[in-house]
């Protein structure tokens, strides 16, 4: 169900200029979420997205936040105007793919300290917003925390760590009626991480036929599946749904 202007919630997605944020953003705008959309170093990325969304006749708006520095986090959360009624991680590092043999030490600390530091700190800064709207954060994971895909550690380690702060969040903030949720993605075709990955090396056309046969709908995701299935944990309609992932893989992890 969506909202009237004047009663728009508020959410603030990190990593909102990206392929998945961007496409959450657009979901939650769609159902009548007024959206602070943020980014670290690209502000022209995000104002180009948030300057869609407002030529569509939505509320939509960004801000600098960089997760490896507090205060930038807390000044981004307290500057969200108006209650803040969600949250959404959707950032993370760009990860090269390579066995656990050959990924350096400092890499896989540096990368933890990214996505697992970086999601800790905005939802612990959140939290006491949330708990004045009885607020909602959703995250995204992977679906190689489920199934583990090799070469992958980079994503599935810090992710797993993710979803625990995210079903933590639920299980100790429910009292406060703050739902928590993750969403575990699968392979996106076209979002930022993906074109990384070819421009890489990391897949060619054949490993990703090879992989598309081991999906059950026999297709890769698009950047809309996830920003759909964030916009439903979001929403009134999952107002009794809290400490869940939902893997939206196209049936890889059945």
């Amino acid at each position: 169900m969506g909202h009237t202007a004047t009663e728009a919630p508020r959410a603030l997605i990190a990593g909102g200029s990206g392929g998945l944020g961007s496409a959450i953003g657009r979901a939650l705008a769609r159902d009548g979420w007024a959206v602070t959309l943020s980014y670290r170093t690209n502000s022209e990325r995000a104002e180009k997205v948030a300057s869609a969304l407002r030529a569509d006749g939505h509320s939509a708006d960004t801000v600098r936040l960089d997760l490896t520095d507090e205060s930038s986090v807390r000044a981004a959360v307290d500057g969200v105007p108006g209650p803040l009624k969600g949250v959404v991680y959707a950032a993370g590092p760009s990860i090269p793919l390579g066995h656990i043999s050959k990924q350096p030490v400092d890499r896989f600390a540096s990368t933890v300290h990214a996505d697992v530091v970086g999601c800790y700190t905005l939802v612990h800064t959140a939290i006491p917003r949330l708990r004045e709207t009885q607020g909602v954060v959703v995250a995204l994971s992977t679906l190689a925390v489920h199934r583990y895909v090799n070469k992958d550690v980079l994503s599935a380690a810090p992710k797993a760590a993710v979803e625990t702060i995210i079903h933590g969040v639920a299980s100790e903030e429910g009292r406060f009626g703050i739902r928590a949720n993750c969403v575990a993605a699968g392979l996106i075709e076209g979002e930022g991480m993906w074109h990384e990955l070819l421009e890489r090396g990391d897949y060619n056309e054949q490993m990703l036929a090879a992989a598309r046969t081991e999906i059950p709908l026999r297709r890769f995701g698009a950047p809309e599946d996830i920003g759909n299935a964030a916009a439903f944990l979001m929403s009134d309609a999952a107002r009794w749904i809290t400490g869940q992932t939902l893997t939206v893989d196209g049936g890889y992890t059945a």
